[in-house]
């Protein structure tokens, strides 16, 4: 039997060791479909509920296992759902390749069923690298340079194969003009900024009195390295949310996420810092960085491209963030003086007692922040974390302690809803030997998270360890919209658009084979959770929550509280409950931690 062009593309992918590709049919890749059948499945083909799902699930596990994410769909439509998701992983700067099929090649041009053009589509989120075949001899060089460029350039690339292309037979790339031979992999690769640029760095590092280092998901190869330079300069360190497991929420030094989301301490830190260090980060909200000409500032990052941005740095490194940490530590001196240390390390002990006693607040009938933070003595050491956009986030971002091999991720700078279930399926097609849990408001379970359960029920008993944890905070509202208009426009919540219709999540998880349990009393989320992470199968827990839990930040502004009481005096519908839980969580920042910081609540 002939190979044919859809043979020779899961070929090839077989040969750069593709596992897996998250994919959903449709006739535009019947010749693949029909080559996995010849090809005994190989790669696996795991089918999502929608292609806007199997593209989630190509980033999440990119994200969680480092390597490249593929994910397939068919032509027109099924190629359009895969859009939002790739945006997902172009902006986190995530190695997914996405296959599409296209109308045959005699049909294009003729405003044919299903015929989009895709070129053009996927120009800009496939913008480093997007091409489509029309010959058999365009392979293998095609495929290869998606994945190469993917991995490279840690971005989406796209290949497009028409109907009719799939089905042709596969003659190579022969030794001629105009012919483009091609060859298997990439190479590690690691690199650093020469000597002299080191050296300024350190001088400009060791002048520094009060040094703030800010981490991102570049940093992650660096962990040991990241707190030989804190240590060594006396420095604080913040997160971005994409570097939450860079460093141990545990380390006395590390103030946690900083941003809309983050925490007071990280804040804190960069408001009196006179000395930044950025590694392998572009958080984007440069208000929340130190003020422009307080602090000198050095960037290190791996892209070109990413450097110089936010903030006026003087020294711009481009290399590897653990080569070049390695290069820059010999020329650091140690600090002089622990004070700035310490004060970080006291803010931060105190940030930790006002979240402890904001989670204890009562609330109707359970306050998520109690929710999450009991969380935290029962993570399991190797767990992976996924988050959904909303207030989920907050609570993730903020009440979270990761630690040792524990890994998180979320949708970061597209901040999309609907991501957390799918992360967690693609976490676990990467670990199936470790525990992952989603965290997700009741608008994206709604969205997205229930069809996904039908994945899971699917997938799971091949999983080695079967625990796969949703948690749903229902709250009836889509929350985090509710409080930007309330901070942010003093408006009050407009009803048809946020309120939510209560659904019986937990009953639908049991009525697929899996375990599910319904949370109405605070005194139940302890076990609750205790039980999930023990069962024999993936686990859905329906927390019912309150709404009126503000996810302001901290370090609210006095215009974003002024506005959020403006939305009460123009007839919030959940205004009694809003004041009252606003003041109950402001007054955990006032009290004193202990009886020696009474007198002291400026740090609150």
């Amino acid at each position: 039997m002939s190979t044919k062009v859809s043979d020779y593309v899961l070929e090839r992918l077989r040969e750069w060791e593709v596992e897996y590709v998250f994919a959903y049919p449709g006739d535009g890749i019947n010749g693949l479909l029909a080559a996995w059948g010849r090809a005994d499945d190989k790669p696996r083909f795991i089918q999502s509920r929608h292609e806007e799902m199997s593209a989630f699930e190509a980033v999440g596990y990119a994200k969680f296992s480092g390597r490249v994410g593929v994910c397939a769909a068919t032509s027109g439509p099924g190629a359009i759902h895969l859009l939002n998701g790739l945006y997902d992983a172009k902006l986190d700067h995530v190695p997914v390749v996405a296959i599409v099929g296209q109308t045959d090649r005699s049909a294009m041009g003729g405003s044919y069923q299903q015929e989009v053009d895709l070129l053009s589509l996927y120009k800009d989120v496939a913008s480093d690298f997007c091409e489509m075949v029309t010959v058999p001899e365009q392979l293998p060089n095609v495929l290869d340079r998606a994945l190469r460029t993917a991995v490279a350039r840690r971005s989406v690339t796209a290949v497009i194969l028409p109907a009719d292309v799939q089905e042709l037979d596969y003659s190579p790339p022969g030794h001629a003009f105009k012919m483009v031979p091609s060859s298997l992999g990439t190479s590690d690769y690691a690199p650093a900024p020469a000597e002299p640029d080191i050296e300024r760095a350190a001088e400009l590092l060791n002048d520094g009195g009060k040094v703030a280092v800010l981490v991102g998901q570049g940093a992650r190869g660096a962990r040991r390295e990241v707190m030989e330079v804190a240590d060594r300069l006396g420095a604080g360190v913040a997160k971005a949310l994409l570097g939450k497991d860079v460093l141990d929420d545990e380390l006395p030094y590390v103030t946690g996420a900083i941003g809309l989301l983050g925490t007071r301490p990280s804040y804190e830190l960069m408001q009196g810092c006179d000395t930044l260090l950025v590694i392998g980060s572009s958080f984007p909200y440069s208000q929340f960085l130190p003020e422009f000409g307080q602090a000198r500032a050095v960037q290190i990052d791996i892209d070109p491209h990413m450097v110089g941005l936010r903030y006026p740095f003087e020294i711009n490194l481009v290399g590897d963030a653990r080569t070049t940490l390695q290069r820059l530590l010999p020329h650091l001196r140690p600090a002089e003086d622990d004070a700035w240390r310490k004060e970080i390390e006291k803010k931060n002990t105190r940030w930790w007692q006002v979240m402890r006693r904001r989670a204890e607040v009562e609330a109707d009938p359970v306050n998520p922040e109690y929710v999450v933070h009991t969380l935290n003595d029962l993570l399991p050491e190797n767990v992976i974390l996924a988050a959904d956009s909303g207030s989920a986030a907050n609570w993730y971002a903020r009440h979270l302690r990761l630690r040792g091999e524990m890994r998180g991720s979320l949708s970061g700078t597209l901040a999309t809803m609907g991501p957390g279930v799918p992360y967690a399926i693609g976490a676990k097609f990467a670990h199936g030997d470790r525990p992952a849990i989603a965290l997700v408001g009741d608008g994206a379970m709604q969205m997205n998270g229930l069809a996904e359960l039908i994945t899971i029920r699917k997938y799971w008993e091949q999983w080695a360890d079967p625990r796969l944890v949703v948690a749903v905070l229902n709250n009836q509202d889509l929350n985090q919209v509710t409080w930007e208009m309330r901070a942010m426009s003093g408006a009050p919540q407009f009803l048809p658009s946020q309120s939510l219709p209560d659904v019986a999540y937990a009953d639908f998880a049991r009525s697929l084979g899996l375990g599910g349990l319904r949370v109405e009393k605070p005194e139940q989320v302890p076990d609750a959770w205790a039980q999930a992470l023990a069962s024999d199968r993936p686990f859905v827990l329906d927390f019912r929550t309150d709404p009126a839990v503000p996810p302001i930040p901290p370090h609210a502004t006095l215009d974003q509280i002024e506005a959020a009481a403006a939305s009460v005096l123009k007839g919030d519908s959940d205004r009694g409950a809003m004041l009252r839980q606003g003041l109950k969580a402001k007054v955990q920042e006032m009290l004193p931690g202990s009886a020696k910081d009474r007198g002291d609540r400026s740090e609150g």
